[in-house]
């Protein structure tokens, strides 16, 4: 995951990584610590994991922060201050940016690989064609243009677009998107309303992806998706400009 900051740099993007099994966590604040009181063992650690990743990410941008509260699942920065939260597999990774109030911010970790049977849960029928049917290796790092995506990428896609266009950290979303929590909960409903087959994805330029609204797809993102040894790491880069040829998904 550390190979990605100069990639993310590059998009104006801090990231920061943190671990469960990291030694002594704490709490930065009261807030945070009556929220992890009321956890789970794992689930606390994961949620502390959490925390100093979006401190970190901060950081990398310039930025500081003390505790990060939360309003039912979601994340509480202060003003001018924003991250995006993904935990998998012990790892919680976290990006923010340092300027831009109100451009879009989201990110999507998954070290699990999703079984092909997983794509009804994501995709709807007009986006079945997007999946690679070829059975080869899986190797990490970009993936290479025009090549078919796997589940687990659309999936992450998906997930970093929905943080995004919800708005957790930078506004308010559209009301048909239900609250978006700090991170993917596989493929459980983790939102009162809506899921991933309301968000429609089609392949842009440079191996990118564009996720739109279904509902109003003049909001739309753009989304890379890396690999990450078994896994991907899928992060929105800044809204779509446009409805054109490369985004309109024919």
């Amino acid at each position: 995951m550390s190979a990605l900051r100069p990639l993310l740099a590059a998009a104006g993007l801090g990231l920061g990584i943190a671990t469960v099994r990291e030694p002594g966590p704490r709490p930065a604040g009261p807030a945070e610590a009556a929220a992890a009181a009321s956890m789970p063992a794992r689930r606390r650690l994961e949620f502390l994991a959490g925390r100093r990743a979006a401190r970190r990410a901060l950081r990398a941008v310039g930025l500081h922060c003390g505790e990060i509260p939360r309003s039912g699942r979601l994340p509480v920065f202060p003003p001018g201050r924003a991250a995006s939260i993904s935990h998998s597999a012990g790892i919680a990774v976290a990006v923010a940016r340092a300027a831009g109030p109100g451009l879009p911010l989201g990110c999507d970790l998954e070290l699990r690989p999703l079984p092909r049977a997983a794509a009804r849960l994501v995709l709807r029928e007009d986006e079945e064609e997007l999946l690679d049917d070829r059975d080869e290796p899986f190797h990490a790092g970009s993936r290479p243009t025009g090549a078919g995506w796997t589940v687990t990428e659309l999936f992450s896609a998906k997930e970093a677009a929905w943080k995004a266009l919800a708005g957790t950290g930078t506004g308010t979303g559209p009301p048909c998107l239900g609250e978006a929590g700090e991170g993917p909960q596989g493929l459980r409903p983790a939102r009162p309303t809506g899921s991933l087959r309301d968000l429609r994805v089609g392949p842009a330029e440079d191996g990118l992806c564009v996720v739109r609204l279904r509902a109003d797809p003049a909001r739309a993102v753009r989304v890379r998706v890396v690999r990450v040894g078994t896994g991907v790491f899928g992060y929105v880069l800044g809204p779509s400009p446009s409805l054109g040829p490369s985004a309109a998904f024919g």
